[in-house]
């Protein structure tokens, strides 16, 4: 835990937001399949996902979603599961030196984070953060949020994004950290903190979008999120049924819905 960000806060925000954020780290689908481990920042684009492939006949699936650092430790020591989106393609890359993965994996898009501040917050939101720095001197911020940034990507990209705007100083004593994007989401609409910087897939869904206002934050501020998928050593057919389909045009039209583009992409346009 970054210094200056109290034990005590954290949890703090865990209890106020212990039933959403176990809701969000439960699979999200009660019947049989296999386990397919994902990053936070994808539990409203997934879902979507799986009921197309499942639309075209695809078998259930488990979905369960988490900070992918934590994920791949999860995996480095057996978790049962065929299948890991990853908010960061280096963890794949980990996993898949150490023998986990079934190939070296496929990227499904790239994230980006958006500075949000929830309804009657007294931060404006710019894409240059130029009222945060504001708030920190003159007092109106007194909790913000990001993910965890030792074990969660878009916590890691806020932080650069902060010492970028030459703000993570001042920041880190009223940082709220989540365990993962879902959970930093969460904490940045609640009220309980003035804002945050976020998964820009969380942000751009209803739940969120009502919530409060949202700005992305330049590429430029942090190092890109890349987004890497992989199959994990014995993975099943409905395990690679489900990865093929996420590189097929139905699932990329939903994915893109949430922001998500693949690089490529993006350099063609």
């Amino acid at each position: 835990m970054p210094h200056g960000v109290t034990r005590l806060e954290v949890l703090r925000g865990i209890a106020a937001f212990g039933a959403t954020t176990a809701t969000s780290c439960a699979p999200a689908q009660d019947r049989a399949g296999p386990t397919v481990a994902a990053a936070a920042d994808l539990q409203f684009a997934l879902p979507q996902v799986v009921e197309a492939f499942q639309a075209q006949g695809g078998a259930p699936l488990r979905l369960v979603f988490g900070s992918s650092g934590a994920f791949t430790a999860q995996i480095e020591q057996g978790a049962p599961f065929e299948m890991f989106l990853s908010a960061d393609e280096a963890y794949v890359r980990r996993l898949a030196q150490g023998g986990l993965t079934d190939g070296d994996g496929h990227p499904y898009g790239q994230g980006r984070i958006v500075l949000f501040a929830p309804e009657g917050s007294t931060l404006k939101v710019d894409p240059q953060m130029a009222d945060l720095t504001a708030a920190l001197s003159d007092g109106r911020l007194r909790r913000f949020a990001i993910a965890n940034p030792d074990h969660a990507p878009y916590g890691r990209a806020a932080r650069e994004a902060l010492i970028h705007t030459g703000l993570w100083e001042a920041a880190r004593p009223r940082l709220v950290l989540g365990e993962n994007a879902a959970q930093a989401a969460q904490f940045a609409a609640s009220g309980s903190a003035q804002g945050g910087l976020i998964a820009y897939s969380l942000a751009l869904s209803p739940e969120f979008a009502r919530r409060g206002t949202f700005v992305l934050i330049p590429e430029s501020f942090h190092r890109p999120l890349n987004q890497q998928m992989a199959l994990l050593r014995g993975a099943g057919d409905t395990a690679r049924a489900f990865y093929e389909f996420l590189q097929g045009p139905a699932a990329r039209r939903i994915l893109e819905r949430y922001g998500f583009v693949l690089p490529q992409a993006k350099a063609a346009r």
